[in-house]
């Protein structure tokens, strides 16, 4: 057994929501980690942040201290395939890059997983949980020219089969470097209209969302 868990991440296992009533970012009080937390023999020490990429993660990995014995979550990807959509919307007909090119977030994956068991403990790479396109795109697109945005998709859709492209290489890589895996996505995806486990914003996991990663988690950890 682990003696300790480590997660590395963003805003998914952060336990960030949008509330609604008060229309803001929270951290939700019960989150599937926090939730974790309680039933773990052995202590849990959440390093995720809110925004976070694959090389910003890099770089925290780097400055963080590693626990030989323990167990890292490597959770990235949302973000790192994300757009600047107010720049797509200002001119449809450019090449806009997200913030992470592909090839560079599964090199950062793989150096995540290096620095990991270079301090001494095991790496799990974490697939990300599904956007849903519609709600996401009219999300990201509030007061910014729709039409031009959604010329530059050619489809809503392309968001989901973009964020996929990301979910997919977390999957090759863990093959690659035979590295266990956590699969947030399949979980959901599992479930039938899986857009009821997310915010508004089309792309955080809610409060029955978090339910559903905690029972996945329970049964890897517990």
């Amino acid at each position: 057994m682990w003696e300790q868990l480590q997660i590395w991440g963003d805003s998914l296992l952060k336990g960030v929501v949008f509330d609604e009533f008060r229309n803001r970012y929270q951290i939700l009080r019960d989150n599937c980690v926090q939730q974790l937390k309680a039933l773990l023999p052995f202590p849990v020490e959440n390093n995720s942040r809110m925004g976070c990429t694959a090389p910003e993660g890099f770089e925290m990995l780097q400055a963080g201290e590693m626990r030989p014995g323990g167990l890292a979550l490597i959770e990235f990807g949302g973000n790192d395939c994300d757009m600047d959509w107010a720049a797509v919307a200002a001119d449809p007909t450019k090449d806009h890059q997200p913030k992470t090119a592909p090839e560079v977030f599964v090199n950062m994956l793989e150096q995540c997983v290096e620095r990991v068991r270079q301090g001494g403990m095991q790496p799990m790479l974490v697939v990300p949980t599904p956007l849903h396109a519609q709600r996401y795109f009219d999300w990201v697109t509030r007061g910014l020219d729709r039409a031009a945005v959604l010329g530059f998709l050619g489809d809503v859709n392309r968001i989901y089969r973009w964020q996929e492209r990301y979910a997919l290489s977390v999957c090759t890589t863990a093959s690659k470097l035979c590295c266990p895996l956590l699969n947030l996505r399949d979980a959901f995806l599992a479930v039938k209209g899986y857009e009821r486990l997310l915010c508004i914003d089309g792309i955080h996991p809610n409060a029955e969302g978090h339910g559903v990663m905690l029972e996945t988690m329970k049964a890897v950890f517990c």
